[in-house]
């Protein structure tokens, strides 16, 4: 897709996109009922004076002179009622934009012969300006009527013109859009005159309602779609100032059609439902990727997903188009954030939002499972669930339970001082089991980080013909084991490294794995740590995992089991 437009307007808002003139039948006085480039139509009134239009259109009653010479009216006194005056836009005062949020990097251009600079919150974009927005940006321009316009990642937007109908009448706004999408709010208004205007080069739409889309796609078609309120569509010859083709559609609330390159309107069809959010948590827990899943939706050829940190979608920190329900990004920090997506159908056509608040817990993160291994079998009685130690955290949560719900747990552990789990007297069965790291706040209570997704296990009675050889041959804790969630194609990078180097400058080891497993082998006896990056199969890489520690024995114990230490506490090593 190369641009789409999202217009939000208040049910009394009268609004035309692309033409504004059509919305008054010109009776012309004399020979000025044509309008020349950006102009207003006021249909004149009994009193009605140059001065007058001057003064309330222009607030400079001394440029009637110049609404005589354009209209070529004889006596500016004596006006016919039910004749037009037209008023030149570029004669009203100016009102200048306002950069309400930018996230990422993104340039404003104020003239064609200036540099582009950097926008900041807060920075003024005067008349003529350019927005320039680069990947993974994002910024919100604020009109001086309190229309928001949102400007996505790899998009370019002209504020062509920003002028104002007198001194307290309503903004006459028009952008151009050359690149991107480009998504606006606009607030309700009784303004007759109001107007919002947004050019592309196929398509006119001219407001009759209160909230729609308008996308450009890649072969050049245009499609527009509306939730509420209706819409007028017609194609626009070439120009970007032409009038409108009189051949068009009128789209009710829940339709949308689709404009061919050639400038043929399509026939109404309804829009896709929303997509179903119910099984998305109301709190992630992933450091390493933001992931959401919806289920597909039938009739949906793409999705459209957003994320933000408010419910108006004025500050977007995330946006991308999927060719299924799995939506990825890379990871936000913690916090609470608003998710919208909404179906494409083969067409190109947008579908209705599902909008959902969520949370993100990712810190501290959660340990990694050692032993048992996903699916393997303990023995009653003596079993015990180890997991690996997080750097800063007081605590760990260990839970047990019948089902991966988790609904009733069967042991939960609250405050371990280590990662690990005795599992005493449960009895011979299938389980789960789930991991969590706390921190200690300065008050003493506990910050509990997210769960890691549950594993399942096997409790079994210890088998009458084991040997006591056997169970010599796994002393030592020499065979360290590791294992996490993943989804499918994805691919991992670990790195191993010293006990105290924290920034993992001198590593010991640097593999990729194809599965979420691995195997420490003849490593020495001490103490390591480990981070995994996660490589998915989209080519998104995330971020290292905080580091994790795990110990290796020396596979040399005393008779009671116990590792046998040098004088200084170092465990004796293998010969």
């Amino acid at each position: 897709m190369k641009g789409r437009v999202r217009w939000t307007l208040g049910a009394t808002a009268a609004l035309t996109l692309g033409f504004l003139a059509s919305l008054v039948p010109p009776r012309a006085e004399a020979r000025s009922a044509t309008p020349q480039g950006d102009e207003i139509p006021h249909t004149v009134q009994a009193g009605d004076t140059l001065e007058g239009l001057a003064r309330s259109y222009l607030a400079a009653p001394h440029q009637w002179p110049l609404l005589q010479a354009r209209n070529k009216v004889a006596n500016p006194r004596r006006l016919q009622p039910g004749s037009v005056v037209w008023i030149p836009v570029h004669l009203q005062p100016s009102e200048p934009a306002t950069v309400e949020f930018v996230h990422g990097m993104a340039t404003g251009q104020a003239r064609a012969d200036a540099a582009p600079e950097p926008l900041v919150k807060g920075g003024r974009l005067d008349e003529g300006a350019v927005v320039q927005v680069g990947p993974d940006a994002f910024v919100a321009v604020k009109l001086a009527d309190g229309t928001v316009v949102r400007v996505q990642a790899h998009s370019e937007l002209q504020l062509r013109q920003l002028r104002r109908r007198g001194r307290a009448g309503s903004l006459q706004s028009v952008l151009e859009m050359r690149s991107g999408a480009v998504e606006s709010s606009v607030p309700p208004s009784a303004e007759a005159f109001r107007r919002f205007e947004l050019r592309t080069p196929l398509a006119v739409t001219s407001v009759r309602g209160t909230h729609f889309s308008v996308a450009m796609g890649d072969a050049g078609q245009t499609t527009a779609s509306v939730q509420s309120g209706s819409v007028a569509v017609q194609p626009r010859p070439d120009g970007a100032t032409a009038a409108p083709a009189p051949t068009g559609a009128m789209l009710a609330p829940g339709q949308g059609l689709a404009v061919a390159a050639d400038g043929t309107v399509g026939a109404p069809r309804p829009l896709l439902a929303a997509p179903d959010t119910s099984g998305v948590p109301a709190t992630l827990g992933d450091a390493g990727l933001l992931a959401i899943d919806v289920p597909a939706l039938p009739g949906a050829v793409r999705y459209e997903a957003q994320v933000a940190r408010d419910p108006d979608f004025t500050q977007v920190l995330r946006h991308g188009r999927f060719a299924d329900g799995h939506l990825r990004w890379k990871a936000l920090e913690d916090g609470k954030y608003y998710l919208s997506v909404r179906a494409l159908d083969d067409a190109g056509i947008p579908g209705l939002p599902a909008v959902l608040p969520f949370a993100i817990k990712t810190r501290p993160v959660a340990p990694l499972y050692q032993q048992p291994a996903p699916g393997a079998v303990v023995v009653s009685g003596t079993g015990e669930l180890l997991c690996t130690h997080v750097p800063g955290a007081r605590w760990y949560r260990v839970q047990v339970a019948g089902s991966a719900q988790f609904a009733q747990p069967l042991l939960d552990a609250q405050r371990l001082g280590e990662c690990r789990l005795p599992l005493g007297a449960l009895p011979a069965g299938s389980y789960f089991w789930r991991v969590a790291s706390l921190l200690e706040l300065p008050d003493g209570q506990a910050d509990q980080g997210p769960f890691a997704p549950p594993q399942p296990f096997m409790v079994a009675d210890r088998p009458a013909t084991l040997s006591l050889q056997s169970v010599q041959a796994q002393e030592g804790d020499t065979d360290v084991r590791l294992h996490w969630p993943a989804l499918p194609g994805q691919r991992f990078r670990l790195q191993l490294a010293g006990a105290g180097d924290l920034a993992f400058d001198k590593l010991v080891l640097d593999t990729l794995l194809d599965a979420p497993e691995w195997r420490a082998g003849n490593l020495p006896a001490g103490s390591y740590l480990v981070r995994i990056q996660v490589q998915d199969s989209t080519g998104l890489q995330s971020d290292f995992s905080p580091p994790r520690q795990i110990r290796v024995g020396s596979g040399v114990s005393t008779g009671t089991g116990l590792p046998v230490s040098t004088s200084n506490g170092q465990p004796v090593g293998r010969p």
